[in-house]
């Protein structure tokens, strides 16, 4: 690896790192060979901060869960239990407001404590320019995040009450359907057309967060919710972490005309980590060349252009390739696009740059 290389921060735009951290018990100040963020590793990789999502697990019996998660902590449980839902054919019902906002609120206090306990090492973020701040100072900046709208009521009062907390972008849905829109299964191969658009419910949600000036994420929205959000947002459309559904088959993964959509707004797609988004083969095999990566990073250039893609990595969420492994792993992406011939520009552009101008241009600040 290159000095150069090393050098670029990376500002990653999704990871289920509080999830995990609350599953495992596990120290974000201390270095692990458990899950994939840590503060050790991630000044390791360069890693100078990112989305942090707040998920709510569906409340699973646990017995549904034995063998497929053993050992591997609440995270690998979500996990086992995405590849449980893939395996039938409808995901579980909504879930309770009161459960999803305990949880919610749950996770976010967690978040707010690791600040207060970072001695100035980590800061909570809600403006693009704190961002750029602790990215050249050093300090490690965490945005937040929700996956899932499953905590905010009909009336959208928790939506104001987020707001003040912190929130600054919101994935409406997750895969599962909620009050709000339908997301799309783990399914390979298909495309994201798998069901009804937003509700009248989200599409309030929609114009009640372009208001707020809280960026919307597409990732897990289903293809008729994703046009009913290009129809009634005015911010730019973007996908945390997607990748190219040409290249791999996967519900999960974008279309040409959703990628056009995204660069006619003026969007991002942050490219996902995740091996079954990324193999043409929709396998789960940990053993992928980087050249694969680079490949769906190509497609988003070309369809995109260079400041409308950025990295979405799915750290503590997903299976990363062996290559990379976890967050101490990020320079050797950032030396396989120098090798396809990526230039320095373009590398930190991708790495952190057009996360900062994104946010910027969607948060007015």
């Amino acid at each position: 690896m290159t000095a150069t290389t090393r050098a670029v921060p990376v500002f990653d735009g999704h990871n289920d790192t509080l999830l995990d951290l609350t599953g495992s018990g596990r120290s974000f100040f201390e270095q692990s060979e458990a899950g994939h963020i840590d503060l050790p590793r991630a000044r390791a990789g360069n890693l100078a901060g990112g989305f942090f999502a707040v998920f709510v697990p569906d409340p699973v019996p646990e017995a549904a869960l034995d063998g497929a998660a053993a050992g591997g902590g609440l995270a690998s449980s979500i996990a086992a239990g995405t590849s449980i839902y893939a395996a039938t054919a409808t995901m579980p019902a909504p879930m309770a407001l009161e459960y999803a906002q305990q949880q919610s609120l749950a996770t976010i206090a967690s978040l707010l404590r690791l600040e207060q306990a970072a001695g100035g090492q980590v800061r909570v973020c809600r403006t693009a320019a704190e961002i750029e701040a602790c990215i050249e100072s050093g300090v490690f900046a965490m945005e937040l995040h929700m996956e899932g709208a499953e905590a905010i009521d009909p009336d959208l009062n928790m939506l104001e009450v987020l707001h003040a907390a912190g929130l600054r972008s919101l994935g409406i849905c997750w895969s599962r359907p909620n009050r709000f829109g339908h997301g799309v299964p783990f399914a390979f191969p298909s495309t994201g057309d798998t069901g009804p658009g937003l509700s009248t419910l989200g599409i309030a949600l929609v114009q009640r967060c372009n208001q707020l000036r809280v960026m919307i994420d597409l990732s897990h929205l289903n293809e008729a919710g994703f046009w009913d959000v290009a129809k009634h947002s005015t911010s730019p459309l973007v996908a945390t972490h997607s990748n190219v559904h040409a290249i791999c088959a996967s519900a999960r993964n974008l279309s040409e005309r959703q990628l056009d959509a995204i660069r006619d707004s003026d969007g991002l797609v942050g490219l996902n980590f995740h091996v079954g988004f990324l193999r043409p083969d929709g396998g789960r095999d940990a053993d992928l060349a980087l050249d694969v990566m680079v490949d769906h990073m190509d497609a988003l250039l070309q369809r995109l252009g260079p400041t409308r893609v950025a990295l979405g990595s799915d750290f503590d969420g997903a299976t990363m390739p062996a290559a990379i492994r976890d967050a101490a792993g990020l320079p050797v992406l950032l030396e396989a696009m120098r090798a396809r011939g990526y230039s320095g520009e373009i590398i930190e552009k991708i790495a952190w740059r057009n996360w900062v101008r994104v946010l910027k241009q969607t948060w007015g600040e």
